[in-house]
């Protein structure tokens, strides 16, 4: 058996041996100035036909791939620290790594995904962290919305993001406080305009079938990736179907009054026994969502990341792939989730344990997979509407925005199925 073992190794040496030399992109604390940028670099290797090794577990969640000098000369341009190591350097990495007592493997990325965000063409006053981490990276997405969903553009892409959206029909319960307000009024028409013209009597009915275009996307081994109130408006909408849920201000007429005991749970993605919120004032959906409970302060509020086995749990190893496993919290809408109201199938990646919430989560339906993580900006606590975008050359090692770049990537990887 341990002859096997070795000879398993020697060949995988070899075989490693044979790049000639690497380009070894590290992503430690100390040893990477700019970890955003370093996806970009990765993106653009896998662009350019080449496999990228994503070394889970490993110095960070460091990179390697064939020396290449239009990468080397990228890297420096945009300030992406990295080294150049030798064949018997490289071997050395993967021995260590495929020591089945070192937590830690070596994925093979090999195709960039087809990326699109899911945005309104509309100006709202409010951004993106994930468009401003795509542009940041120096990595491409399009921009797709109701139009393009409904008529089956989906099929183009492979991986899709949600961000600060409202999937049923009550125009992100901003009636309360923005209703005067000349974005809102705009918005509200312009909705409804699409709703129309796409046969719809509500809005709610339009932003329901887009929600199922976008399940039938998942389930067909798209890639989803959703933040902020995307995340729980999205399943409340799957639950929901059928049932009126909106008030007077939002679609005309009541709520139906039974609308909480038709709510169909099994059709959701994450989330279970959630109760809604019918106060048209609050600024809230249901009881998912932890922001108005929670106790933490901007000084104490911290999520820790699990470690999982990355030989046996390979994608969510690679969707908490950072160079901390602190990261520093931050609000949004939709801040945190409740654990009582999570689906017990979903692998919790991120909690706060104090609050018990869970931050950043994991799931899959079909033949696909979906992360939601909660929160509207990494790098700005309690980011209001109106506030101007995050500059994200101030903050090129954030941890908070690696974890959305790590789910970037993850679609390029090899598959791997869970052991465990």
């Amino acid at each position: 058996m341990k002859k096997t073992c070795y000879l398993l190794l020697w060949i995988l040496c070899l075989t490693t041996g044979s790049r000639a030399a690497t380009l070894y992109i590290p992503m430690n604390a100390d040893d990477q100035n700019n970890h955003l940028k370093a996806y970009g670099i990765a993106f653009i290797a896998l662009k350019s036909g080449m496999t990228v090794d994503w070394l889970i577990n490993y110095d960070g969640g460091a990179f390697a791939m064939q020396q290449n000098a239009e990468v080397e000369r990228l890297c420096r341009l945009r300030g992406v620290d990295y080294n150049i190591m030798s064949d018997a350097q490289y071997s050395g990495v993967v021995s260590k790594i495929a020591d089945p007592n070192y937590n830690g493997d070596i994925i093979k990325l090999e195709k960039p995904p087809r990326i699109a965000v899911y945005t309104p063409p509309s100006k709202l006053p409010w951004d993106d962290a994930v468009t401003m981490a795509l542009t940041y990276a120096e990595i491409p997405y399009d921009k797709v919305y109701d139009d393009e969903l409904l008529s089956g553009k989906l099929a183009e892409y492979d991986w899709l993001h949600l961000h600060h959206e409202d999937f049923t029909g009550q125009f992100g319960k901003f009636w309360g406080a923005y209703r005067m307000a000349n974005w809102y009024i705009e918005d509200v028409k312009t909705q409804e305009a699409s709703a129309h013209k796409h046969g719809f009597k509500k809005v709610s009915q339009l932003k329901l079938a887009v929600a199922q275009k976008i399940r039938d996307f998942v389930a067909g081994g798209g890639y989803l990736f959703a933040m902020c109130s995307a995340t729980d408006s999205y399943d409340i909408a799957l639950a929901a179907d059928g049932t009126d849920i909106c008030e007077v201000p939002f679609d005309g007429d009541g709520m139906d009054p039974n609308a909480q005991s038709k709510l169909q749970f099994d059709n959701c993605f994450a989330f279970k026994d959630f109760v809604l919120v019918r106060n048209p004032y609050e600024y809230e959906y249901s009881s998912i969502d932890n922001t108005t409970t929670r106790r933490s302060t901007p000084d104490n509020d911290y999520f820790t990341l699990f470690t999982f086995s990355a030989k046996f749990d390979p994608v969510p190893s690679m969707l908490t792939q950072n160079h901390t496993t602190t990261i520093k919290g931050f609000m949004g809408q939709t801040t945190s989730f409740r654990k009582d109201n999570i689906k017990s199938n979903i692998v919790i990646m991120g909690e706060t344990k104090a609050e018990n919430e869970a931050r950043y989560i994991h799931g899959e339906y079909g033949k696909g997979t979906f992360t939601f993580y909660g929160g509207h900006d990494p790098e700005d606590y309690q980011h209001a509407i109106g506030d101007p975008p995050t500059d994200l050359s101030l903050h090129p090692k954030s941890p908070g925005y690696r974890l959305i770049l790590n789910n970037v990537l993850f679609p390029a990887a090899k598959k791997k199925h869970r052991k465990t």
